[in-house]
């Protein structure tokens, strides 16, 4: 259902040679969404039935109620930031910030503390019951520790390179149970020793792992959607259900049923392991929506969304939404810029460094690039050139998707000088418009000379940017919630709509546009559309006739 908004709208006046003046106006509704997360990860079941649930891109920890879906926010960013959540004992909870690298308790009327940092990936963790703390890094790390929580000694190696030991529980034998994400087998692992034993294998991407009250161990297949029981005397491992995959976490609440988080689809499933009965408690059409472009064809008009865990692709008639790239799934990382040409489209990922090439027509993937500083947006230009923009380097580089770049071979820069950028788009005059967030400038690039012109300086996180049918250039303040449009032919700029809700705060550690608030601008009616990392939506702006 598209609903209005009600945010700021201007009327502007036009005027051309020989009219009479022209009142526009603008119009803002919601075209998809909102969602309710920011991606989930980690779980917990409070002795009350809440469902807790953890979002690292979101930096929050959620409370949900099973019985009716309602979602509210526990903690906030940016110290609710949470991959995985453990509860101890007295009730204590505990939680691990990913990018942070920081763990973080919280007693029973207490304040939130940290008691352990400086290890990015820390990922999961879990108590035993006489209240030792383990914790395990993961992607950014592989490693088990001991974390000293009640004292200040942080965190005590046990055992490097596990092979990924992901979302784990302690078994009634006082042993870790867990997956070992990138050897496809769930194992017992001696927290004294960190020594561990196969006790399941088979498994395409094992994602985390808990027991139920019958005693066996449940476990979940990211890459299947899968979930499946475990009987550690028998070794039989059966399959409770299928569900989508990018599965990430799952916990037992008091009434038996077992809930399962998906990070690409914002959904918390609860199901019945003695039947396998299966439903949505909460759920949303996207995850965290960021950069947006728009194509034209014999498909029709299609929105392309950079979904952080799944690229998807909207048909603007209908609202039917696709992932032609869904994490886990597929070959493909976080999703987190993307721009579209005449035969391409690319999608970026600054977090893993990477630029992936997907036919238009097929939806397949062609070519992933990796070793870049930071992309954070790729084009295909009217030339069919494939340029790629680097953050952290703040150059514009060329990508040759036949010779596929890697850290020791990264792709020669076209343009240096850049400060921060965060998006680009051409004119059809060729020109490149770019943003830069760490000077707030709508800026001009010419790629044979490598001149950067600073259109307008101060904006308020400048970050998505498209080019209109009319030669104007949309610009999404992030920072002001506000949509503004710059005029080339005379160089004014007006404001389009403000109070809109973008402008997620950065995570410690990230790019200042942590997600970018993503402008896609039709050709056909001219509606501009514009994502939220703040409700997980995307508006369509439309002129009042």
């Amino acid at each position: 259902m598209i609903r209005s908004l009600g945010v700021s709208v201007l009327a502007l006046t036009l005027v051309a040679c020989g009219e009479t003046s022209k009142t526009v106006t603008y119009e803002v509704t919601e075209f998809i969404g909102p969602s309710p997360f920011h991606g989930l990860h980690g779980l917990a079941v409070e002795p009350d039935g809440t469902v807790l649930a953890g979002s690292v891109v979101g930096q929050a920890i959620y409370a949900v109620n099973p019985a009716t879906g309602e979602v509210t926010t526990r903690l906030g960013p940016p110290d609710g930031m949470a991959d995985d959540i453990a509860f101890g004992p007295d009730g204590v909870m505990a939680w691990t910030g990913y990018l942070t690298g920081k763990v973080f308790v919280q007693e029973k009327g207490g304040a939130p503390r940290m008691v352990s940092s400086g290890l990015p990936g820390s990922n999961s963790l879990a108590f035993t019951k006489d209240g030792k703390l383990y914790l395990t890094q993961v992607f950014l790390g592989d490693a088990l520790y001991e974390v000293d929580w009640k004292g200040t000694t942080g965190a005590r190696l046990i055992r490097k390179d596990l092979g990924g030991l992901n979302g784990f529980e302690i078994g009634p034998d006082g042993m870790i149970y867990g997956p070992l994400w990138f050897k496809h087998a769930i194992v017992r692992v001696d927290p004294a020793t960190g020594a561990d034993t196969v006790v399941a294998d088979g498994f395409e991407i094992p994602a985390a792992a808990n027991f139920g009250p019958d005693g066996k161990l449940y476990a979940i297949d990211t890459k299947t959607g899968e979930l499946k029981r475990i009987d550690l005397v028998s070794k039989k491992v059966d399959v409770v259900t299928t569900l989508a995959p990018a599965l990430d976490n799952l916990a037992f609440g008091p009434n038996g049923k077992v809930y399962v988080s998906n990070m690409a689809e914002a959904t918390i499933y609860e199901i019945d392991p003695a039947t396998g009965d299966t439903k949505k408690i909460v759920s949303g059409p996207l995850a965290t929506p960021t950069d947006l472009a728009i194509t034209d064809g014999p498909e029709g008009e299609r929105l392309h969304v950079a979904d952080v865990f799944a690229y998807r692709v909207i048909d603007t008639a209908t609202g039917a939404i696709t992932d032609p790239l869904r994490m886990y799934r597929d070959e493909t990382e976080n999703q987190l810029g993307v721009g579209a040409g005449k035969s391409k489209v690319l999608i970026t990922s600054w977090a893993a460094g990477m630029v992936q090439v997907v036919d238009r027509a097929t939806q397949k993937s062609v070519s992933i690039s990796h070793g870049l500083a930071a992309p954070v947006d790729a084009l295909e230009l009217a030339d069919g050139r494939i340029i790629a923009l680097e953050a952290a380097k703040g150059v514009i580089s060329q990508i040759d998707p036949a010779t596929p770049s890697t850290a020791e071979n990264p792709p020669a820069a076209l343009v240096t000088g850049l400060n921060m950028p965060v998006s680009m788009a051409e004119a059809a005059d060729g020109k490149i418009y770019v943003t830069e967030s760490a000077t707030g400038s709508l800026s001009s690039v010419d790629l044979a000379t490598g001149e950067i012109v600073r259109l307008k300086d101060g904006l308020a996180s400048p970050e998505g940017v498209d080019i209109g049918a009319d030669g104007r250039v949309y610009v999404a303040e992030a920072g002001a919630g506000r949509l503004i449009a710059y005029d080339p032919k005379d160089k004014s700029i007006v404001t389009i709509v403000e109070g809109l809700k973008t402008g997620l705060p950065a995570a410690e550690g990230t790019l200042p546009a942590f997600t970018t608030t993503g402008v896609a601008v039709s050709k056909k009616d001219g509606a501009i559309y514009v994502s939220s990392d703040i409700t997980n939506a995307i508006y369509k702006v439309t002129a009042r006739k």
